[in-house]
């Protein structure tokens, strides 16, 4: 008559059963000593440290601050490098005339592919105590794993086939549209202003969150199209809000030269396209090459590296090609650089694959339009790098924007952790998923 219920008990606490083990010897010796009556009361006060200790709110939360922790700290690793990045690349191609846009992405684009062996190396130093055979079991175990959730989107993967293939295809799909989204930059760094440069690129910020919205399944949340919006506003404000540069045109007159004025217009035309592209960019990769939510920190940021340097290796095994097309048709002379260029060159790429890196990790472990709208602070960062390198203080649209931009990020922040918070939350309740249990 008993066995049924006893069948039910013993399948639902199946799944912790060290637990039950220990708690039924406990309560067997109480109701031995004490009476069956006395022996429930011992198991549930036993039992709510327990429970209170990893309720989901708890989980969650503290999940989702270890996740803003590390991302802080990759956020600012990734605007201090995008500023040197910005003003080298302005100064090897404005001042000092390597006026090689194409080449130059190709030579940034493929430092990425240094991203996994610098990653390989800091993991070993961690792990030096094992040997080499049992860390790169491991290693390779968690990126073959990693790739499996990321390729099913769920950290319960049903397939066991290999990730390489699917790897390598995200790997083209996303790169091409990098290419062109960076390749758009690096033409436009030679026909306008690095401060303008800067903020209309980074107007990818509300194309993200366009995309994400039917791409990523995105909820239209009215604080978050206010943070995108105040930050657009900001953007357009240090862009076109300041004052109007005046040189001495060839007739004598003080003004803006016609073609100069012409320049910039193409030069903003064509990075609001790369902006547009740039946008599309970061969604597919949070998309199709990034792991599920629920997955640790270490592992994202792991995968996210490892997924950064084969877009290296993509780009510097095909896209070399236009190289000499370009050379042959005269649209872009190939020459290497000498003397000043070519070591600002080498600071410039090292800075680049820096930024790509923690930009990577920021994606990963945040959203695209967070990681947008965060790259926004650049702007303010290298306008104010012009006026220490230039001389030229700081226009009152300037300010102005910059400091709209910082709101913005702000409450972006705010509204991205409670949102992630919200999905954690569901996601430790439903499925009891603690984080940290992939490390």
């Amino acid at each position: 008559m008993n066995r049924p219920p006893m069948r039910q008990s013993t399948e639902v606490a199946h799944p912790n059963q060290p637990l039950l083990k220990e708690e039924q010897s406990r309560l067997s010796t109480s109701s031995h000593r004490d009476g069956g009556a006395e022996g429930r009361p011992m198991l549930h006060h036993t039992r709510r440290p327990t429970i209170r200790s990893r309720s989901p709110e708890h989980t969650a939360d503290r999940a989702t601050r270890r996740k803003y922790i590390i991302a802080s700290g990759f956020l600012v690793l990734s605007l201090v490098s995008f500023v040197v990045q910005t003003e080298t690349a302005v100064y090897i191609q404005h001042d000092l005339g390597w006026d090689k846009p194409y080449c130059m992405l190709y030579l940034t684009h493929g430092s990425w592919s240094l991203l996994w062996p610098f990653q390989l190396l800091i993991l070993r130093l961690q792990n030096r105590k094992m040997t080499w055979d049992a860390f790169w079991r491991r290693h390779v175990f968690l990126l073959r794993t990693t790739g499996q959730m990321v390729e099913a989107q769920d950290i319960h993967p049903t397939s066991r086939r290999s990730p390489i293939p699917y790897l390598l295809k995200m790997t083209v799909f996303v790169t091409s549209a990098l290419t062109v989204a960076g390749g758009s930059w690096y033409v436009a760094v030679n026909m306008t202003t690095a401060s303008d440069l800067t903020a209309i690129y980074n107007c990818s910020a509300f194309f993200a969150y366009a995309f994400s919205i039917p791409l990523l399944k995105d909820k239209l949340r009215a604080d978050k199209v206010f943070s995108v919006g105040v930050a657009i506003v900001g953007v357009l404000i240090v862009a076109y809000g300041g004052h109007t540069e005046s040189k001495k045109t060839p007739d004598g007159t003080v003004g803006t030269p016609h073609d100069e004025a012409r320049n910039r217009l193409l030069g903003n035309i064509i990075i609001g396209i790369g902006s547009v592209l740039y946008g599309l960019y970061e969604v597919l990769y949070k998309r199709y090459a990034c792991p599920p939510e629920g997955i640790s920190p270490g592992r994202s940021m792991i995968f996210a590296n490892t997924f950064g340097s084969l877009i290296g290796c993509f780009t510097l095994s095909v896209l070399w090609i236009p190289l000499p097309i370009l050379h042959v048709l005269g649209l872009e002379t190939f020459r290497w650089p000498t003397g000043e260029a070519a070591w600002l060159l080498v600071i410039s790429v090292i800075a680049n694959a820096t930024f790509s890196g923690a930009f990577l990790v920021l994606i990963s472990l945040t959203s695209p339009v967070l990681s947008s709208v965060a790259a926004l602070l650049t702007i303010f960062l290298v306008a104010i790098v012009d006026w220490m390198r230039t001389g030229q203080p700081l226009s009152m649209g300037s300010i102005i924007g910059g400091v709209l931009i910082i709101v913005a990020f702000f409450l972006l922040s705010w509204s991205t952790y409670r949102e992630m918070n919200e999905e954690r939350f569901k996601k430790v309740e439903n499925e009891q998923v603690e984080s940290g249990s992939d490390d």
